[in-house]
């Protein structure tokens, strides 16, 4: 399947914050976009839920599949989730208690690659929960992981992280060459390509509770 592209804007709801949103999928101006992110008070950390409630905020039909329902308290001594974790935790657990009272799709499974690619041979697409030190673009310059999602021109002095959560919306697969096509929201002028072994390490790696937000175009 080949994919759409562009299919996606990233837009910052605070410096230091990219939140996917499907623009083609539900057009929207950059003021009702900016408005929705301050009524669900999303900030510097925003969580797969967070994205979810913005979907339903904005009439997009959605599904968010993850394998826990609420913050997993293992993630609390994990560096990329350390340091919000105490003041994020009480948050994120409330949006997960009255999801289904305010219209927010949420299951409690896991994801299988046959399902994502049925649900993209639809013509919808995924955002997804990543672990970015693991996934690698077959078609960016190197360095291909973890500096690849840093501003471009931008250099990476530190070390490598075991596990960098980063949002990705998959768009299109080629099941000949078992490519998976995505969109990578440090960049905008390009679709970014992986391996489904790549992908699926990416995505199920500890830290992403295989977080999955499934988009459909008909909304």
């Amino acid at each position: 399947m080949r994919p759409r592209a562009p299919v996606v804007t990233a837009i910052r709801v605070q410096p230091k914050v990219l939140v996917v949103f499907c623009r083609y999928l539900h057009p929207v101006s950059d003021e009702d976009f900016q408005t929705a992110c301050w009524e669900l008070k999303l900030t510097e950390s925003v969580w797969t839920i967070d994205l979810a409630y913005l979907m339903c905020h904005l009439g997009v039909k959605h599904c968010f599949c993850t394998q826990t329902l609420g913050v997993d308290k293992g993630f609390k001594n994990q560096s990329f989730y350390k340091k919000h974790f105490d003041t994020e935790e009480d948050r994120v657990n409330k949006l997960f208690c009255k999801a289904e009272t305010t219209g927010v799709v949420v299951k409690k499974c896991s994801v299988t690659i046959q399902e994502i690619q049925s649900h993209l041979e639809q013509g919808h697409v995924a955002v997804v929960l990543v672990n970015a030190v693991v996934l690698t673009c077959e078609l960016c310059s190197s360095p291909v992981k973890y500096c690849c999602f840093l501003p471009v021109g931008q250099k990476c002095f530190c070390r490598k992280p075991e596990y960098q959560g980063h949002f990705v919306v998959v768009c299109g697969f080629n099941r000949t060459t078992g490519c998976v096509f995505y969109n990578n929201p440090a960049y905008s002028d390009r679709v970014c390509c992986t391996s489904i072994s790549n992908f699926e390490e990416a995505r199920r790696s500890y830290g992403t509770d295989e977080d999955i937000l499934l988009v459909f175009k008909d909304s």
